[in-house]
């Protein structure tokens, strides 16, 4: 009988050994993206510490207010504008990005080309 790891213990590994090519520090932080089946989460975080110095997601009520749905490549873009804007007004312009173990394709994709378009460099 064949057995077959889950999609999400695949995804894990994956995540591992990005995380141990690359971290984010005060003067490149991190920009760890993860998605669920129904929102998806940005945050900029500094590992040298293990703060985060910026988040936003699709949970929260002014993002939700201006999306149909949370869960598709339009609400991705958005949330990728939100976050640059939100880490440029703390003055952070460059980042590291952490795909977080998600194929770079769909919604990831369009939440980094968001974040490049309004300001991020990456």
């Amino acid at each position: 009988m064949v057995s077959k790891e889950s999609r999400s213990e695949v995804r894990a590994k994956k995540h591992m050994k990005i995380r141990n090519r690359f971290s984010g520090t005060a003067e490149r932080p991190r920009l760890a993206v993860f998605r669920s089946n129904n929102h998806m989460y940005a945050q900029i975080i500094d590992d040298t510490v293990g703060n985060t110095l910026v988040s936003a997601s699709t949970i929260e009520k002014e993002v939700k207010a201006e999306l149909e749905k949370t869960n598709n490549v339009e609400a991705a873009a958005y949330l990728g504008q939100v976050i640059a804007k939100r880490a440029l007004d703390k003055g952070i312009d460059t980042v590291v990005f952490d795909r977080g173990g998600f194929i770079y394709q769909g919604k990831v994709a369009a939440l980094a080309d968001a974040a490049r378009e309004a300001g991020l460099k990456f």
